[in-house]
């Protein structure tokens, strides 16, 4: 890989949407009214429980991948003579039918989330371009909020049995696909409610929203799931419900206060298998014209997903493989959620000291030695996962926020608004990588255990694009 630039080039417009607010936040006006920051940044609130509850810490990892989904004479075979079940982490259970069971639904789990990443690559890209072309990004955030809300509501109707299992892991992972091309044109928005002086600050309170939110609905959780039953089914169904209400209910402030944004004269309006002709151009003037720049994207892409797969699988494996409480499960997302966000805050001093990409590299080193740690240390039980995998966590968030100050650097100012959206175009093209890898060594080694190095590949591979890409000396990076 070169850092060599084609100065014969002229710079070509990129256009993809996504964060495109950086090049439409035009001039130095006055800031959108504090109402409607606030009312922009309580998206991510209102959007929060469904990654958080649904896909990460509760919904998936307690109930649809869980043993109520076996059946019964499976589930029975589980039951250990103390009355508790096998944990599937060790030797002795794995190759049972009971954790066969369970690997089998987690790795179910993993291809309909694959699905849903190849529907990610196919339409996120280019929805984001249409709607910046044609004024239209809140209406997509409205229909997108709305088609979550009613996946959520859909849960309730997912009965404890194997013949439902399909119809509740597509809900969620149709209901992710949505979830991301509203985040698309939600982040395109941007413009709307700030300005070039404060959209890094504004961008951050949507983050920090985002943060409390997940926090504050794992804990709302805790009353249901011990009123009605940890292994009740109705316990479950009504979390959903609850998830579903959430959403609609403070998502009504963006609705109402934040205003439809304009059609951009720089945006091209095509159709929508042209957008992917736009996009296309865009990967190649970014190639010509800023080689480095390129080729980051392209690693960062991979260890991106790498970074979604820790959450997206982290409490699967640590209630079906490590043998989690629910209990256990949801101090492990609350405690997960503040190591990332206290890691996340020191990050900037030492993405300060040492430079983003050798933060970067620390940290996917720390990712990948932790993840083959989870599978070396598995038979000393969960205390391995404790530790392995908070420090799992501390690492993401400086992985996340030096790839963006790392981009900043590489950036010529007139670009920020251009590459930045296709940074986050980018980021999405490889979602699929974490879940195939998950799926592929669950089947290939039959145990859950094994999906931690699926993820620890995807990190490695990123690692090594990384490490590969020569960056000009003179940006400090």
């Amino acid at each position: 890989m070169s850092d060599e630039q084609s100065a014969s080039v002229p710079d070509t417009p990129i256009t993809t949407a996504a964060l495109t607010a950086f090049g439409h936040g035009g001039g130095d006006g006055p800031e959108p009214p504090r109402k409607r920051v606030i009312s922009w940044a309580m998206w991510d609130w209102a959007l929060q429980p469904f990654n958080t509850v649904i896909l990460t810490f509760v919904w998936i990892a307690l109930y649809l991948t869980s043993r109520m989904f076996l059946d019964p004479q499976v589930r029975e075979s589980g039951l250990l003579a103390d009355g508790s079940y096998m944990n599937c982490n060790s030797d002795e259970f794995m190759a049972s039918d009971y954790c066969q069971g369970l690997t089998d639904l987690s790795e179910w789990w993993g291809w309909a989330n694959f699905a849903a990443g190849i529907l990610i690559l196919i339409l996120a890209p280019v929805l984001g371009q249409q709607a910046d072309a044609r004024g239209s990004k809140k209406k997509w955030v409205v229909g997108s909020t709305i088609a979550v809300a009613l996946f959520q509501f859909a849960l309730f109707f997912v009965d404890a049995d194997p013949k439902h299992f399909w119809f509740g892991a597509f809900a969620v992972a149709i209901g992710s696909v949505v979830n991301e091309i509203g985040n698309v044109s939600y982040y395109a928005m941007l413009s709307e409610v700030s300005t070039p002086k404060n959209v890094g600050r504004v961008s951050g309170l949507g983050w920090g929203m985002g943060y409390l939110g997940g926090v504050v609905a794992l804990i709302a959780c805790i009353p249901v799931l011990f009123l009605v039953g940890q292994d009740e089914p109705l316990s479950f169904k009504l979390v959903a419900v609850i998830c579903g209400v959430w959403t609609i209910v403070f998502a009504i402030p963006m609705f109402r206060n934040v205003p439809e944004s304009p059609a951009y004269d720089t945006s091209q309006r095509v159709g929508f298998l042209r957008s992917y002709v736009v996009l296309a151009k865009n990967i190649a003037a970014l190639f010509r014209t800023n080689r480095p720049t390129f080729w980051f994207m392209l690693a960062a892409a991979v260890y991106r997903d790498g970074l979604a797969g820790v959450f997206a699988f982290g409490a699967v494996l640590a209630a079906q493989g490590f043998g989690f409480s629910f209990i256990e499960v949801i101090v492990f997302g609350l405690a997960a959620n503040l190591v990332a966000g206290v890691s996340t805050l020191l990050a900037g001093r030492l993405d300060d000291a040492i430079g983003p990409r050798r933060l970067i590299v620390v940290a996917l080193v720390g990712l990948v030695v932790m993840a083959f740690a989870v599978f070396l240390l598995k038979d000393l039980g969960t205390i391995v996962f404790w530790i392995c995998g908070l420090l799992l966590c501390a690492f993401v968030g400086p992985t996340q926020a030096a790839s963006r100050s790392l981009l900043t650097r590489l950036t010529p100012p007139s670009q920020q608004g251009e590459i930045f959206g296709l940074y986050a175009t980018t980021g999405r093209v490889a979602s699929f990588l974490s879940p195939l890898a998950w799926s592929l060594f669950l089947a290939w080694f039959g145990g859950i255990i094994y999906g931690v190095l699926g993820i620890g590949l995807v990190l490695a591979i990123g690692l090594v694009l990384l490490l590969l890409v020569r960056f000009p000396k003179d940006v400090g990076v």
